[in-house]
């Protein structure tokens, strides 16, 4: 038996992800009460086929309160237990929340004529912090769009049986906030930036101008030889370790240039040795204002 529990924010896509895994083979029950879990997999142990069997549990807000506090219990009995689970949790921005709920006029779980929506999502948060402590990744939506958040689900949990580590690099700007799903962080705010260029300023770092610009700049060598040399040093030991998967994150003012070169770059250095890479640019496409 394998169990996925998926949990997370209200708004956050909790559904989509249970759909994905719907469409793999899991057998999904959303909104399912924390005190039931256990016999649900007690049940699953004795069935006949239970070493064949795939569960999808989404376990949210809705539940009791008392039954979130006791999560971190229950997760530690199964551990003991030594049963294959996985928890994920789907984590998004108040302010992208706020605006999903006003475009989609559905009603949070947690609203009422004596709770507005940000009190809502604020009380959410709270109530889920048990299960967020325990989750064994927390995927940031915020700035997804469906397919995307269909592909990261499949990457980060189907992916998961496959015996390579799959390994993210993904450019984002800080000024739009700092992925959260991001297991290492690398700041290319100090490189000289073509956004100072007009020229360059409405192109990107997969453009030839841009990567002209930065490549005759000897710090642009140096950060990427740095970084370039961690890694190849350290994700052998990450692997190692029994990571499934591994987010490497590079960062600038804006996500436009500087960290969409490096991880271009640093995909292209990685895939030549590994064989599930990636690389993903969360904010390539924003409007261009620094």
């Amino acid at each position: 038996m394998h169990l996925v529990i998926v949990s997370g924010l209200s708004g956050s896509g909790k559904s989509t992800a249970l759909h994905v895994l719907e469409d793999v083979g899991y057998n999904c029950i959303d909104n399912l009460p924390v005190s039931l879990l256990p016999a649900l997999v007690a049940q699953m142990q004795i069935h006949k086929n239970g070493d064949d069997l795939k569960f999808a549990i989404g376990i949210d807000v809705r539940n009791a309160w008392q039954d979130l506090n006791v999560f971190p219990t229950l997760i530690k009995t199964l551990k003991d237990a030594h049963l294959p689970f996985h928890v994920l949790f789907l984590d998004t921005q108040a302010p992208v929340l706020i605006q999903r709920f006003s475009e989609t006029r559905r009603k949070h779980p947690l609203s009422d004529k004596h709770t507005n929506l940000k009190e809502a999502i604020a009380a959410e948060q709270t109530l889920l912090e048990p299960i967020r402590d325990t989750a064994d990744q927390v995927l940031d939506t915020s700035h997804l769009n469906l397919h995307e958040l269909r592909d990261l689900v499949k990457q980060r949990v189907v992916g998961r049986d496959t015996s390579t580590m799959a390994i993210l690099f993904e450019s984002f700007g800080f000024k739009h906030g700092s992925p959260v799903n991001a297991d290492l962080v690398f700041d290319a705010r100090c490189l000289p930036n073509p956004h100072w260029k007009p020229e360059l300023r409405p192109q990107t770092g997969k453009d030839p101008a841009v990567i002209e610009f930065l490549e005759q700049e000897e710090t642009v060598h140096q950060m990427y030889s740095d970084v370039a040399g961690f890694l190849d040093r350290w994700l052998p030991h990450y692997s190692a370790n029994n990571r499934s998967y591994i987010t490497i994150a590079l960062g600038c003012t804006g996500g436009q240039h500087r960290s969409v070169y490096l991880a271009e770059k640093l995909y292209q250095h990685v895939a030549a040795t590994h064989d599930n890479v990636q690389v993903r640019h969360r904010d390539i496409n924003r409007q261009k204002t620094h």
